[in-house]
């Protein structure tokens, strides 16, 4: 086809499986549940010193189930700072395993790095002193390498960190080392409670002694394997007559042998038993790799395509029945990961490829004569590699691709083979096709068509002539600007995807002749003198279109009458609908056409999701009100509007979101709707507000004095954000309010207790200056505030306190900006399960008190608090603190002493700007330091030299210009042979590194040197052989040495594979990707600190 593939190295699926796990679903391994749990969390695991546990037993007896539940019970969860899956399947990658982590630790997706070098420095980086636990699902087989990497994974983290594995093989756990855990067959009483759960209507077999007897004999067949019993239990769900049962109680496949096939007998009938209709859809998805998920629309769209559904109503329809029979007989499952996922079973998969014999292939190797479906997810050099075992399979019908590297079309002959494709998919490819050859007007069976990617800007004209095509998938073609102009004639296209094509100017012309469309995912409205595009009464004629539709450029309807002949109140299979016209910037004032536009634009009354976008009339149409079933509304940028539509009786919004009307100025009863009169709560179902940009609004009036309490019931999370006229106060009563965020709210004014807001977890409020926190009915004042109150954050709140007269019970996290002027002593035993916190610019704090036990807390931070002087007399007891920083303190003078005794847990110590203090306490550090960076602490600094500094990895030190006393570093400081990245930064008069201060450091990595503009020289005996990336920046003398590659100091540093200076790379790999790095962010947003109280992400 003209196909060229470049070579990047395997590519690899979605994972099968994942963390999660129905514990209804799981019968009879409570003890191994134990057993497992206590190797996780045993402090020496019986002696084994890599620390690896392994899971073996053979396929479907609950290897995967056992895993997921001891990775989410409660006490792993706390005893491990950081947790990784990763489904292994049949090919141990490594790399993939160490995207993962990262990835995990970072959550950020991991960089592409040129050199595999990069990925251990990284991985070392975010590993280092956590105690974590990856869990390997699935391994097939364990080379030497593969052990020697986990126990270098194991060495990088903190002791007592674990790997579990799961695998069938014994001899994977003996090559990896591992404690072997031996899953055994299911007991018979735990089968039964299993199969029940599976065959009987009701969970209980109580209805028929007869049947019970039978279900008995067959579930022993089973012999114990719980994938076993499931699947025969849902295969004889719907069954109540005895003969069927005796039937497959007797059924000689239960004889047939499992060796070289691993297929379970109980599977094979589950197959055998299917309707000849499902079987040929099942052994379709042989084409799926192992570990992959699938979305039901997706399969059944390729269904279609193979001519699989017979129409006895709408194809689609019938599809979705058989999707959801096999769901029924545990063929699919869903994924745990993902609502609209699916997934088979390891086992599953082998029963498809089996009965799919060589009709359907994953791999190119094996596609023979006699193959029809291909499913490839593997890069092989050039489209002549592939064609050739393409030319092979003379009746190929489906070629998907998943996630090829790259692929390039151009014109060219195209083999007989492809011509007679019925599914061509190229849409998950890495690098996507920039365009399609003419020569695919040639391929005329062709029914499905997806090249969804960002790189295509172009379809051929020809593409028109596949009058068979029923599915075409253009999302996220970014730079497609135009579709075909006669794609009218495409008479059986029954879906065309174009969500996110956002150059895309307009549609073709004659749009309404594809009366067989159903997926119609954006429309643009074309002007009426374009005569190059459709006009909106074209929608009219698409009778059948039903889930979402976005309808662009409304402005270019040129009559209400043109907007009433889209008939959109017609489209009773419409769920979600977009009306959209473009940004107000571009159409001057108010349009009153546009509320006549809008009025005839109005949806089916079971229409469940409505955004209207960039409306230019002043108040919104009636029917609005009417949307009985409506359980979302967006209006966003209406600027003209100066009333909201009549919602609170809706029955079933349960999502409203209201953003940039500048008209309105007050929200009265008109806002709740027709709720006076009747039994109906305002608001009864609605669960999420957010009210934004509604820069004129000055009151909000509620729902009557006597029926405040009855208003928004069932409220979960509430945001208002920069609404700076505002007045008044909050609903007085928020029963399930759990989330509340206020932003830019000036005038706003309220008094945050308990008596409004029972349940709230998550609180939020910036620059909001009349808001007065908390003031505390008498009735609760037994309570505590808040008390469901886990994270809290205020920033820039004049007049809020945080009354210290009280314990705050339930607070995990505290962050406290600009704020709280009477706060001069922090009492941290008030807040007995804090676990974060951060004080930024509370200007009178003077001091941390501790006057109980142990605080369990994990992180402090101390910034911009210029009168803090202080910390607990006889020190800080935190055993569990992982990160302290303390950030322009200018009054402090000391640290917390006994921090070798109190601090044991500390990794990450950071001091920025705090030139009174001296030094470090006399006793040592404590002991798991990892990263100690000091900045412009000119006292500190001085005395460094005298310090023994521990066996840290990280250190970054600076002072200012007016640095003069350091000449040459470290000089006498002498530095710890771990460490493994040094930055040095501001030194005024610093004019050398010494050759005795580097020779020792056999382990650094990375060396950044910062603002030194009289460095001239490094050290005489050049940078250590272990330095992989060296940057120097702004230190002009040392630069003109270095730049051009020549001279005593260029033949210092040339063996460092990698070179910055002042930003641009002068030797090695791309120095962006090498200095990638995933440190703590210290402007951390509110919603990552939410996240605190779980792990902290560490250097």
């Amino acid at each position: 086809m003209g196909l060229q593939v470049g070579v990047k190295g395997k590519q690899y699926p979605e994972r099968l499986t994942t963390s999660y796990v129905r514990e209804s679903d799981t019968f009879g391994r409570d003890e191994d549940k134990k057993k497992v749990i206590d190797l996780l969390l045993s402090s020496d695991a019986s002696g084994n010193e890599m620390c690896v546990i392994a899971i073996v037993g053979m396929g479907g007896i609950g290897k995967t189930t056992l895993a997921q539940q001891a990775y989410n019970d409660s006490r792993v969860e706390q005893h491990f700072n950081l947790k990784i899956w990763f489904c292994v399947s049949e090919e141990f990658v490594m790399p993939m395993v160490e995207k993962s982590i990262i990835e995990a630790a970072t959550s950020s997706p991991c960089p592409k790095f040129e050199n595999p070098e990069q990925f251990r420095v990284i991985l070392k980086k975010n590993l280092t002193g956590k105690k974590f636990l990856l869990v390997l699902d699935d391994v097939w087989r364990a080379k030497p390498d593969h052990r020697e990497f986990l126990g270098q994974l194991l060495e990088y983290g903190a002791r007592g960190s674990k790997i579990l594995v799961t695998t069938r093989n014994k001899s994977v756990a003996s090559a990896m080392h591992a404690i072997p855990h031996h899953l055994e067959l299911l007991p018979k009483d735990d089968c039964w409670s299993l199969f029940e759960k599976h065959a009987f209507r009701n969970g209980s077999s109580n209805a028929d002694p007869k049947i019970k007897e039978i279900g008995t004999k067959i579930m022993e067949k089973c012999k114990g394997l719980p994938l076993a019993v499931k699947a025969i239990g849902d295969l004889l769900w719907s069954e109540s007559n005895v003969e069927r049962w005796t039937n497959i109680l007797k059924s000689n496949l239960w004889d047939l042998p499992m060796e070289g096939t691993y297929i379970l007998p109980a599977l094979r009938l589950s197959y055998n038993y299917l309707p000849s209709y499902l079987k040929r859809c099942f052994a379709y998805c042989s084409i799926f790799p192992k570990d992959h998920i699938f979305e039901k629309d997706q399969l059944v769209l390729l269904w279609m395509a193979e001519g699989f559904l017979q129409p006895i109503e709408t194809m689609e329809q019938v599809g979705n029945c058989y999707f959801d029979d096999l769901v029924s007989r545990s063929l699919f499952q869903q994924s745990l990961e993902t609502n609209s996922g699916f997934v088979m079973h390891d086992l599953v998969n082998d029963l498809a490829k089996s009965v799919s014999g060589q009709f359907g292939t994953d791999s190119l190797k094996k596609i023979v004569k006699m193959t029809r479906y291909v499913h490839l997810c593997e890069s092989w050099g050039t489209f002549q590699d592939i064609k050739e075992d393409l030319l092979k399979a003379k009746q190929l019908r489906t070629f998907l691709t998943l996630r090829f590297s790259s692929v390039r079309f151009w014109e060219n002959k195209m083999p007989r083979t492809i011509l007679c494709l019925r599914v061509l998919s190229l849409g998950r490819i890495e690098y996507s096709v920039n365009k399609l050859p003419d020569s695919i007007g040639e391929m005329k069976y062709l029914r499905y068509l997806d090249v969804s990617g960002p790189q295509l800007y172009r379809l051929p004209d020809s593409i028109c002539n596949l009058c068979n095509l029923q599915t075409l998938k253009l999302s996220s073609c970014l730079m497609l600007d135009r579709l075909p102009r006669d794609m009218w004639k495409l008479i059986n296209l029954r879906h065309l995807e174009i969500d996110q094509t956002y150059h895309l100017k307009e549609m073709p012309i004659k749009m309404g002749r594809l009366n067989c469309l159903q997926t119609l995912t954006k429309f643009i409205v074309s002007k009426h003198d374009s005569g190059s595009g459709s006009s909106i009464g074209e929608l009219g004629k698409l009778i059948n279109l039903r889930g979402k539709l976005l309808i662009e450029k409304i402005q270019n309807v040129r009559s209400v009458e043109d907007a009433f002949d889209a008939s959109l109140k017609d489209k009773a299979y419409l769920e979600k609908l977009v009306l959209e016209w473009s940004p107000l910037e571009e159409v001057l004032g108010i349009s009153e056409s546009q509320r006549g536009v809008l009025e005839n634009l109005q949806p089916h009354e079971k229409l469940k999701s409505l955004t209207i976008v960039y409306y230019g009339g002043k108040g919104f149409p009636d029917w609005i009100g009417g949307l009985t079933s409506l359980s979302e509304l967006k209006l966003f940028d209406c600027k003209y509007c100066s009333a909201l539509p009549p919602l609170g009786h809706l029955p079933f919004l349960n999502q409203l979101e209201i953003k940039g009307l500048h008209g309105v100025v007050n929200v009265g009863p008109e806002f709740y709707g027709n709720c006076s009169n009747s039994s109906m709560k305002p608001f009864g179902s609605l669960k999420f507000l957010r009210l934004k940009n509604l820069s004129n609004w000055e009151n909000w009036f509620y729902f009557g004095v006597q029926n405040e309490v009855e208003t928004f019931s069932q409220l979960e999370e509430l945001y208002i954000e920069n609404c700076p006229k505002l007045r008044g106060m909050l609903p007085v009563y928020l029963p399930l309010l759990d989330k509340l965020e206020i932003l830019d709210c000036q005038h706003l004014k309220a008094s945050l207790s308990i008596d409004s807001f029972p349940v709230l977890t998550r609180m939020k409020i910036i620059r909001s200056d009349n808001l007065e926190f908390l003031a505390l009915a008498k009735q609760h004042k037994h309570d505590g505030l808040l008390s469901k109150l886990k994270i809290l954050l205020i920033d820039d709140c004049k007049k809020c306190e945080l009354p210290m007269h009280q314990q705050f019970s339930s607070l995990e996290v505290l962050f406290l900006k600009d704020c709280c002027d009477s706060l001069t002593s922090f009492p941290l035993d008030l807040f007995p399960n804090l676990k974060c916190i951060r004080i930024d610019g509370c200007r009178n704090l003077q001091s941390l008190e501790q006057r109980g036990g142990d605080l369990v807390i994990s992180e402090i931070g101390i910034w911009r608090c210029f009168n803090f002087v202080s910390f607990p007399k006889g020190g800080l007891r935190a055993p569990n603190l992982v990160m302290f920083t303390l950030k322009n303190c200018e009054s402090l003078r000391s640290m917390p002493c006994k921090m070798h005794l109190f601090l044991p847990s500390l990794r990450y110590l950071e001091l920025v700007n705090c030139p009174e203090v001296e030094s470090f306490p006399e006793e040592e550090f404590p002991s798991n330091l990892k990263k100690i960076i000091i900045l412009t602490c000119k006292k500190l600094i001085a005395n460094l030299w005298k310090e023994i500094l521990p066996r840290i990895e990280w250190l970054e030190i600076g002072g200012d210009e007016s640095e003069d006393h350091v000449e040459s570093f470290p000089g006498e400081l002498l530095l710890p042979t771990t460490l493994t990245y040094l930055h040095i930064k501001s030194f005024g008069n610093l004019k050398s590194l010494d050759k005795e201060g580097f020779q020792h450091l056999t382990s650094l990595v990375e060396l950044q040197i910062y603002g030194c503009p009289f460095l001239m020289y490094m050290p005489e005996e050049g940078l250590p052989a272990s330095l992989r990336f060296l940057s120097i920046k702004n230190c002009p003398v040392l630069k003109k040495k270095l730049r051009s590659k020549k001279g005593k100091e260029w033949l210092k540093v040339t063996r460092v594979p990698n070179i910055v200076i002042d930003d641009r790379l002068i030797q090695g790999y791309r120095w962006q990707d090498w200095t990638f790095r995933y440190e703590y962010d210290h402007d951390l947003k509110f919603e990552q600190l939410t996240n605190c109280s779980r792990s902290v992400k560490l250097i």
